[in-house]
């Protein structure tokens, strides 16, 4: 290859180093798409922890409420029935909502791979044109 490029014309190399950019850019692309896409499945993921966590909590607040109302306006027995489901219902929404933020928060979006090989072909070009 190394006798092939010293007899080459600088129209024959320009023409491979632009062949060889486009490329290295198409496979970045095609990196960055894939590595993006694998995370924002995973927030995808997390995101839905946090509504289901969210629909869960308001559930418990509307059987909170729900008891409130029993006990003020019945003072019966029953509202203590419903106070018990609404602060269990409340703490499974809780629990869920708490897992979906802190899975979250340890996700990391930035495409650090992508970046590494850009910074390697920004090298790799560099070394070309000497």
């Amino acid at each position: 290859m190394q006798q092939s490029r010293d007899n080459a014309s600088l129209g024959d190399l320009l023409a491979d180093l632009s062949r060889q950019t486009t490329t290295l850019v198409r496979q970045e692309i095609a990196l960055a798409t894939t590595e993006m896409t694998h995370k924002a499945t995973r927030v995808g993921r997390d995101i839905g922890f946090l509504a289901v966590g969210g629909l869960i909590l308001y559930a418990g607040l509307l059987a909170l409420m729900a008891a409130a109302i029993l006990g003020v306006s019945a003072f019966v027995p029953s509202w203590v029935a419903a106070l018990v489901v609404g602060l269990i219902v409340a703490g499974i929404g809780y629990v869920l909502v708490q897992k979906g933020r802190a899975a979250l928060t340890h996700e990391d979006l930035a495409p650090h791979q992508t970046m590494e090989t850009i910074k390697e072909n920004a090298e790799w070009a560099k070394e070309q044109t000497r």
